[in-house]
């Protein structure tokens, strides 16, 4: 952070992910001021005074504010450098329009492919507002469309690219083994529906929650390994330039058949079911029964993610691999997986707010390959805050 704080940042939902993103911001974006602005106000004061807390100093303060109100909102951004989403995917297209409307940099934690095209659609307005737009920016799409584009910078040609990653608990509890970190309607979108890849040079549609595998890595185990929503507008961006790219989610073994279990039973199902003389939403029903078993207090995680890219260097045949591990951070409180999607979030507003990223609304991974910046630049942003990741060429570790 340089002496003299300057940008004013505003988040969106004071959740998890957004307070990791204000204390983020606080120790590396160079913010003079922090919104935390959450539809609870109680929330947001709170949040507001962790990062304070945390950072040392009085940066953040906390609103309340409604997303859907679209007056209210540009009011709020008015007059700020910057803004990040951190609220469900489905109000980011509204968030769009106001960000453009109020002049103010946005990028969001995405989740949901349909949404973020329409965004990239309000590229010419954002262009002409002078603020740039990028979505998409959490861990999964997010961090990943990054280490995809990493692994093809450290090959000179590149056909290949498998990109893996998982939020776990570091000790899992049968039968579930796994422990939520974020809305749970993302875990569902991830395992629902079609997800596109690339095979054979061409974009194809494959069913999530499918093709599972086992992968082993290295010290840490073996895990199951299947095809989920991850990579987002990645397919699309990548088509042409490689012959195969797949995002993979990574669980503990056992996860796969039961959540298999659930989506084969109909539960993932947002259509309507009549039940005697009560209509349901199957999905509803489904997130209020697990919930409780998966959503705990004081989690204590550990985030993997791995990179795989196949092509050639120095004239050779070679095989590139990056291996990230982030676990819980017993010092700020804040779990590997809001380490990883609050602060690479913030890591990307920060470049917009410092005039890196050009006005505009383009894809994450199709920015970096234009080179600004460059996916080496996020990840050395990423090891600046204490992340570490390695690279490994044909067995041999590079640090």
């Amino acid at each position: 952070m340089s002496d003299q704080p300057r940008y004013h940042y505003v988040i969106l939902g004071a959740g998890r992910q957004g307070t990791s993103a204000a204390y983020d911001l606080a120790r590396h974006g160079d913010a003079a001021q922090i919104t935390l602005a959450d539809l609870d106000a109680a929330r947001a004061q709170e949040s507001a005074a962790r990062v304070n807390r945390l950072a040392g100093r009085a940066v953040a303060e906390g609103c309340a504010i409604d997303v859907t109100d679209h007056r209210a909102l540009v009011a709020l951004l008015a007059g700020a450098d910057a803004a990040l989403s951190a609220v469900p995917y489905y109000y980011n297209p509204g968030i769009t329009r106001a960000a453009i409307e109020a002049g103010v940099h946005l990028c969001d934690m995405g989740g949901h492919t349909g949404i973020v095209l329409e965004q990239l659609e309000m590229a010419p307005a954002a262009r002409e507002a002078g603020v740039s737009i990028l979505p998409d920016c959490g861990m999964g799409p997010g961090l990943v469309n990054v280490l995809a584009v990493y692994v093809m910078e450290l090959l000179d040609e590149t056909r290949e690219v498998y990109v893996y990653d998982a939020g776990l608990p570091q000790n899992p509890e049968p039968p579930w083994n796994y422990e939520l970190t974020f809305h749970i309607n993302g875990l569902t979108n991830e395992y629902d529906g079609e997800v596109e890849l690339i095979r054979d040079g061409r974009r194809v549609s494959v069913e999530a929650l499918s093709e599972c595998q086992m992968v082993d890595l290295d010290r840490l185990g073996v895990f199951e390994s299947f095809i989920a929503a991850g990579g987002s507008t990645a397919p699309r961006t990548f088509e042409g330039l490689l012959d195969r790219f797949e995002t993979r989610i990574l669980r503990y073994p056992g996860h796969y058949a039961w959540f298999k279990g659930f989506k084969t039973l109909g539960l993932f199902s947002t259509e309507p079911l009549q039940v005697g003389d009560q209509t349901v939403i199957p999905r509803e029903v489904y997130h209020a029964l697990l919930a409780p078993h998966i959503v705990k207090p004081g989690i204590r995680d550990i985030c993997l993610m791995r990179a795989k890219g196949v092509g050639s260097r120095d004239g050779q045949p070679a095989t590139v691999v990056v291996d990230l591990v982030d676990r819980y951070d017993e010092a700020t409180g804040f779990t590997g997986m809001e380490r990883l999607t609050g602060w690479h979030c913030a890591i990307m507003l920060a470049m917009q707010a410092r005039g890196i990223i050009p006005p505009g609304a383009k894809a994450l991974e199709a920015l970096l390959l234009d080179g600004t910046p460059t996916a080496g630049e996020v990840m050395a942003a990423v090891r600046e805050r204490g992340i570490e990741f390695t690279v490994r060429y044909e067995g041999r570790d590079v640090n």
